[in-house]
């Protein structure tokens, strides 16, 4: 059965959680996660969405993100794709960092953002790798509690919630944390309430699909977009999963799997098996080709061509 595609509206908020690739570490120094840092200060300024809070555990990372136009699946996979690349390229090792596709619970920001800020702060206390949240480096916890300013972090909303004056907001902020999160509530934020991906009640679950139009969301086929390439290509599907490096057959294979990408249902695991290719080749060359869309007038038309080309394909409800 097919994923269903992630809800998306402009202002939602997300939990989003990254783990290592078979529960091994995605940080191995100081420097990673610095150069971490920098890649969420770009994605920032690139799509315009707020970070609300993070920590960045040894092999797994929590985000609470709030989106504005970009969609979630964009900004992840921007921000994996290009640490990934950056931690290959200095351990010389290929492949996945991360594990299959990453999680993200919309959240009921009214009902549970502070209760997810909370959440988010304490884990390094309930893994027993520090007494206390302002003990861990690597997370929000110190911005709220105004030791250290994070120029791409934003603070004012969570504060905001406990009082107006920033000094008492900050005190009020540092006791509820510090409280630590009810057992009840464990669960919830890793899991969500309703289907696994919404962490709200019904009526916040009716009032998120209205906003984002999910009954009529359209999802492709492997097989659909692969036609679709082919055929503004001129060549057979089965050519690309001929070995060689020929310019005209990448091409159709870095576009097919930048369209894989952009799919919320499809994965690049699937399209690597019929490609008879590695994941983590196929997205290296949808990032390259994603590049040259931006410089390349005739290719950015092709790929519009390829996606009014689509076939009608089957709604998502």
């Amino acid at each position: 059965m097919a994923r269903k595609p992630r809800i998306h509206f402009p202002g939602a908020f997300y939990h989003v959680m990254l783990r290592g690739n078979s529960g091994q570490d995605v940080f191995f120094s100081s420097e990673d996660r610095t150069r971490f840092y920098f890649l969420l200060n770009e994605g920032v300024g690139q799509y315009g969405h707020r970070i609300h809070a993070f920590c960045l555990m040894d092999n797994h990372i929590h985000l609470l993100i709030q989106v504005a136009d970009t969609p979630l699946a964009k900004i992840i996979h921007n921000l994996s794709f290009r640490y990934t690349r950056y931690i290959n390229a200095k351990q010389k090792r290929t492949g996945h960092l991360f594990q299959g596709r990453y999680k993200a619970i919309l959240i009921d920001a009214d009902n549970y953002l502070l209760q997810l800020v909370r959440y988010i702060h304490n884990n390094p206390v309930r893994a027993n790798i520090s007494s206390q949240c302002d003990d861990f480096q690597w997370s929000s916890h110190n911005s709220y509690c105004g030791k250290n300013s994070i120029p791409w972090l934003t603070t004012n909303l969570v504060l905001s919630q406990f009082s107006n004056s920033f000094k008492t907001a900050r005190v009020l902020y540092i006791d509820f944390v510090c409280q630590g999160v009810p057992e009840e509530q464990l669960s919830e934020f890793c899991c969500g309430s309703l289907e696994g991906r919404i962490l709200g009640d019904d009526l916040f679950a009716e009032k998120a699909m209205e906003k984002t139009e999910e009954k009529f969301q359209i999802i492709y086929t492997l097989e659909q977009i692969i036609h679709a390439v082919c055929t503004e290509y001129g060549m057979k599907p089965t050519m690309l999963s001929e070995p060689g490096q020929r310019r005209d057959i990448s091409g159709a294979r870095a576009m097919t799997a930048l369209l894989t990408l952009e799919t919320d249902n499809l994965t690049l695991t699937d399209l690597a098996e019929i490609f008879l290719r590695e994941p983590s080749g196929l997205s290296q060359a949808a990032g390259r080709f994603q590049k040259r869309l931006l410089i390349d007038k005739v290719l950015a038309e092709r790929l519009e061509r390829i996606k009014k080309s689509l076939k009608e394909p089957i709604c998502q409800a």
